[in-house]
C-alpha cells in the first residue's frame, strides 16, 4: 500500500494533489473521518485521494475549499490533475485546444469530444481497453469545461452523417448524445452541420482534422492516426486545410437543415421503443 509520507508532490499532478490535501487537512488537525464528515464523503475516500489510488473530482474538490478554506487552491489543482490524465501524446493538443479562440473540426467516424456526453464517451473510450477508464473519462469531461467559460472559443463542428447512424454505446445513450447535439443549437458561439450521405465523395476522404485558431499565434491543424495525433502549423497545411474545410462547409446541410436531420435521426433510428406486447395490443 502506498504511504502519503513517500509521495514526491514534485513527481506529478496527482502526487501534488495528495500531499497538499494531507498537509492542508493535518493544518487542520483533522483526521480522515473527520474531513470525510464535514464533506460528505468517507473517510476512505479522503485516504485513497491523498495516496494517489483514487483521482478527485471537480465536486470533492470544490467542498474541500469550502471546508478548509483553502481560496480555490484544490479547486485549481484538479484541472491539472485530470488533465495529466489524458495520453502523453495527447496533451499537447488539450493545451492548445485550451487556448484556441476558434475551433473547426470535421469528425467523420465520431462526435467530436467537446460535445460527447459522459456516456458516450465512455464507450468510445473503452474500445481502446485503457488501463484506467475513469481516469481519460475524468479527462475527457474536464476538457469540455472550456465551453462553460463566460467567453467560450467560437466553434464549428461538421459531421458525417454516419456519426448519426452508428450506434456507440446503444440505443439509448445514441439518443441522449443526438439530444446533446440538438441542445448546442442555442448557443450562438457553436454551430453544428452535418454532411449528408448524399455528398458523395466530398474534400476530406482522407479522415477528420481540426484547425484552431489563436489571439496571435499562429493556427494548428490536428490529426490523428491509430495510436496517435499530429499538429503542425505549416502556412501550406493550414491554407490547404481551410480550403477543403471550406467546402466541405458548402457541401453540408445548413444548420437548421442539419438540426432537422439530427432530431429526425433520433426519433426514426433512437425513439422510444414499446414492448413488442404493448404493440400486439394497440
Amino acid at each position: 500500500m502506498a504511504n502519503i509520507q513517500t509521495l514526491d508532490p514534485s513527481a506529478s499532478p496527482l502526487d501534488y494533489y495528495g500531499w497538499e490535501l494531507r498537509r492542508q487537512r493535518e493544518a487542520h488537525n483533522l483526521k480522515q473521518g473527520q474531513l470525510g464528515d464535514i464533506i460528505f464523503c468517507t473517510g476512505s475516500l479522503i485516504g485513497q485521494i491523498e495516496t494517489t489510488r483514487k483521482l478527485p473530482t471537480r465536486d470533492f474538490s470544490e467542498r474541500v475549499d469550502a471546508a478548509l478554506g483553502t481560496d480555490g487552491v484544490f479547486s485549481r489543482l484538479v484541472g491539472l490533475v485530470l488533465r495529466s490524465q489524458l495520453p502523453t501524446w495527447f496533451q499537447p493538443y488539450a493545451d492548445m485546444e485550451a487556448r484556441a479562440a476558434y475551433i473547426s473540426t470535421y469528425q467523420a467516424q465520431l462526435v467530436y469530444g467537446l460535445l460527447q456526453t459522459e456516456e458516450y464517451a465512455r464507450a468510445v473510450l473503452a474500445t481502446g481497453m485503457p488501463d484506467d477508464l475513469e481516469g481519460l473519462l475524468a479527462a475527457r469531461m474536464e476538457r469540455q469545461r472550456i465551453l462553460e467559460r463566460e467567453q467560450p472559443p467560437l466553434a464549428w463542428a461538421i459531421l458525417d452523417e454516419a456519426v448519426l447512424h452508428r450506434p456507440i454505446g446503444g440505443h439509448d445513450v445514441m439518443r441522449k448524445q443526438l439530444q446533446r447535439l440538438l441542445d448546442f443549437t442555442d448557443q450562438r458561439w457553436m454551430r453544428i452541420q452535418v454532411l449528408p450521405f448524399t455528398a458523395g465523395e466530398h474534400a476530406s476522404l482522407a479522415g477528420s482534422f481540426t484547425t484552431m485558431r489563436f489571439g496571435d499565434d499562429p493556427d494548428v491543424v490536428y490529426t490523428e492516426d491509430v495510436i496517435s495525433g499530429h499538429m503542425t502549423a505549416s502556412p501550406d497545411t493550414v491554407r490547404e486545410a481551410s480550403l477543403r474545410y471550406a467546402h466541405l462547409q458548402a457541401a453540408a446541410l445548413s444548420v437548421e437543415d442539419s438540426a432537422a436531420l439530427i432530431t429526425r435521426v433520433m426519433e426514426e433510428r433512437y425513439g422510444d421503443r414499446s414492448r413488442p406486447e404493448e404493440r400486439a395490443v394497440a
